[in-house]
């Protein structure tokens, strides 16, 4: 008898074993025998993933923008004609936003998130970045933070700040899409001869009133200015999903040359090109160079002065390696005018080298 017992008993743990293997919501340490408290601790060790940490640091120091001007029926009235947003940038007072914003303007108001009202004066702008400096007198201003060490990456979070047909602030979140988008601004063909724009993409939603707003990342530091979306395609259709910001390096470097100068005045050559990979240099030299391709030259241009011709390749600028147009253009945008400087060129498979005179870059 005793043996019969202990064989059911035998039998009935290999059961019950065999049982809570195959069916581990048997377990103890499943959810079926949790309590409520075990469930709540879980909620609280997993919270939701916010970006408000980062929203809070960055959004004070986003401002709305209203630009005034003359009513034509009411000579002493000024309607809103435009609106924006910018970015304050300085415990000085000093705003980023759009050029676009404040075209025209006879007054300019700039709203702070903590009701106060200021009328902002015009430091500066520059036409081929679209970017304009305005300048309030205020105390205890809310200052956007920057890190200069930080660089944006294609896939980094990002975030649009602003003011969308004027609802108040919103904002939208996506990623940064692209980098170093070039010629996509109001300011045509120069700006893509001079590389100056040098966008950002992002998916990030940026409408009518976001111009002049902040693009930040999810620590709220300024990674660009948005600037712009497209609205239509060629073959007439909206994209979505498409929009750009300045960079913040080049926002910043804008900025300073408008409150040192009051305008931006950059280097020009008067040569708009190609980037050229793997080019043939037998016979002046071993190896294989990158080059920029001569497609035209401004007439009277100091890049024509210096005798450079069409479909000639400019193998170094100012003692410096033509690696991208952009680059290169850049470079020269940073000289001032009246330097002399040193362009290599390959014609005819050999190598010359010219003295150039560098002129102001014109704006119309």
């Amino acid at each position: 008898m005793l043996v019969k017992l202990s064989r059911s008993i035998l039998i009935g743990v290999i059961v019950a074993g065999l049982l809570l293997f195959a069916l581990p919501v048997l377990r103890t340490g499943s959810a079926l025998f949790k309590s409520s408290n075990d469930n709540n601790d879980n909620a609280a060790e997993s919270a939701p993933l916010s970006y408000y940490q980062g929203v809070r640091r960055a959004a004070p120091a986003v401002v709305n923008v209203y630009n005034r001007v003359p009513n034509p029926e009411q000579s002493k009235e000024l309607n809103v004609q435009t609106l924006g947003s910018g970015v304050i940038m300085s415990e000085k007072g000093y705003i980023l936003t759009n050029k676009h914003v404040i075209n025209n303007a006879q007054q300019i108001l700039v709203a702070l998130q903590d009701g106060r009202l200021f009328e902002a004066m015009v430091v500066g702008s520059d036409s081929l970045t679209d970017l304009a400096v305005l300048q309030i007198d205020g105390v205890n201003l809310p200052v956007i933070p920057i890190n200069p060490d930080r660089t944006a990456h294609i896939g980094d979070v990002v975030m649009a700040i602003g003011n969308p047909y004027n609802l108040g602030q919103t904002i939208t979140q996506g990623i940064i899409s692209a980098t170093g988008r070039v010629g996509l601004s109001g300011a045509g063909e120069d700006n893509r001869q001079n590389g100056r724009q040098n966008l950002l993409q992002t998916d990030a939603s940026i409408n009518r009133g976001n111009s002049g707003g902040a693009l930040v990342n999810t620590l709220g530091e300024l990674v660009g200015i948005n600037t712009l979306s497209f609205d239509k395609s060629s073959d007439g259709e909206t994209p979505e999903g498409i929009s750009f910001a300045i960079p913040v390096a080049l926002a910043t470097k804008v900025m300073g040359k408008l409150i040192r100068d009051g305008r931006v005045i950059r280097g020009y050559m008067g040569v708009n090109g190609i980037q050229m990979e793997n080019i043939d240099r037998k016979g002046i030299g071993q190896g294989r160079f990158a080059g920029i391709l001569v497609k035209t030259i401004d007439p009277g241009g100091p890049a024509d002065k210096a005798g450079i011709q069409v479909n000639d390749i400019l193998l170094s600028v100012n003692n410096k390696p033509t690696r991208s147009v952009i680059e290169t253009m850049d470079q020269v945008a940073e000289l001032h005018p009246g330097t002399v400087i040193p362009v290599t060129i390959e014609r005819d498979k050999k190598s010359i080298t010219l003295n150039m005179t560098i002129q102001e870059f014109p704006v119309n």
